[in-house]
């Protein structure tokens, strides 16, 4: 789960899909070069500026520039709000290409300085255009990693009703043991969960990330009862009931997400953005420590996305995907040190991972994540 995100409402139908894929923040001093189906967004601490409210639908390119002295993040949005896609930890200075294939139809960009906030907007319109043509690989890999998400969303049900139904019989050290594998699958393909917006601040919001006035639900909020408060009752067994509840709404409409080989390149990319934002620095489990189990669910989910993508990226940048398998495998190495036992996943607790240790993660992280990041154009040329 990412900090505080912009608030949301539910989807009440499908919309034009637009899905995007994010390369790597650069230092520049150059201007982003505009041509057709580029879009300028300049990024301030009090702005939000675009070179065009309207272009062409298509592949449309957002060549986004930090101008302000705050961290940044841009979102596109639909106009329910969904979040779409969005590029994080955008630093002040650098600069980020957002390429994104867009049907016709009214979005908006939204610079979030700071991180904080709902953002400022700009409406957006995606007028006429061609549909980008697919071709048989891609539409294979789509529904190849459709059945994927679904098969995820399946599997974990079930180990999140262990998990509740031992929080329910009061059942502190069996609530424990069964935290983390209920996560599982969840962390595998949560940048679909997250695209539906209502669903990722019910069920994995931390204290920090809520926005005012939201209640604190979900794993998080019974992490801390278990690990921290050491107490289970009435009010967690009510919050076990309501983690029921949320994940089988994520499990019915998991299977209409928009789903295509941008968005999942760029899946595999934000998944490597949590564990950076998150696992390495050991908040996303800052009571039970389980860190390192969510952390190896996200590269699993980001390797899967990349496999099922890889005939068609072998084509057009061979030598990328001799970099990404060299990479995938180097992290997976490194990862494997802190198993209990092969292809388990009982991993160490974080808090016994030492700093030069968790520098040495960190650096693996990045070492994959940018030629990850390459990998959506290698898609979509």
């Amino acid at each position: 789960m990412r900090p505080a995100r912009l608030s949301v409402v539910t989807a009440a139908a499908a919309v034009a899909a637009l899905t995007a894929v994010t390369g790597c923040a650069e230092k520049s001093d150059a201007k982003a070069g505009s041509g057709a189906g580029t879009v300028e967004v300049t990024a301030k601490d009090d702005a939000c500026e675009l070179s065009t409210n309207e272009f062409p639908a298509g592949h449309v390119e957002l060549a986004v520039e930090n101008k302000g002295s705050k961290v940044t993040e841009v979102y596109v949005l639909f106009p329910d709000d969904r979040i779409v896609t969005e590029r994080e930890n955008i630093g002040p200075g650098t600069k980020a290409k957002v390429t994104a294939e867009v049907k016709a139809g009214s979005y908006e960009i939204v610079c979030k300085p700071g991180m904080k906030g709902d953002g400022i907007r700009q409406k957006v319109t995606a007028t006429g255009g061609t549909p980008v043509k697919r071709s048989p690989e891609m539409d294979a890999a789509v529904a190849a990693y459709r059945t994927y998400v679904q098969a995820q969303a399946d599997e974990t049900l079930p180990k999140v009703k262990t998990f509740t139904d031992a929080v329910r019989a009061g059942d502190l050290e069996a609530a424990k043991k069964a935290y983390a594998p209920s996560r599982i699958g969840w962390e595998r393909t949560e940048p679909v969960a997250e695209s539906f917006g209502d669903i990722d601040p019910k069920v994995d919001v931390r204290a920090d990330g809520l926005e005012p006035g939201q209640e604190w639900t979900g794993w998080h909020r019974l992490e801390k009862a278990l690990w921290q408060d050491k107490k289970l009752g009435p009010d967690t067994t009510a919050l076990a009931d309501t983690l029921d509840k949320d994940l089988a709404d994520w499990q019915k409409r998991v299977g209409k997400a928009e789903i295509t080989p941008t968005s999942m390149a760029n899946g595999a990319k934000e998944l490597l953005d949590e564990v950076a934002a998150g696992k390495v620095t050991g908040e996303e489990e800052r009571y039970s420590h389980t860190d390192l189990v969510d952390f190896k669910a996200n590269v699993e989910g980001a390797q899967k996305s990349y496999e099922l993508l890889k005939p068609v990226a072998s084509k057009n940048d061979p030598a990328l995907v001799t970099e990404l398998d060299k990479q995938f495998a180097a992290l997976n190495t490194l990862l494997d040190k802190y198993r209990d036992a092969p292809d388990s996943y009982d991993f160490t607790s974080y808090e016994k991972v030492g700093k030069a240790q968790r520098k040495e993660l960190s650096d693996g992280v990045n070492a994959l994540a940018e030629p990850l990041s390459k990998l959506a154009a290698a898609v979509v040329k």
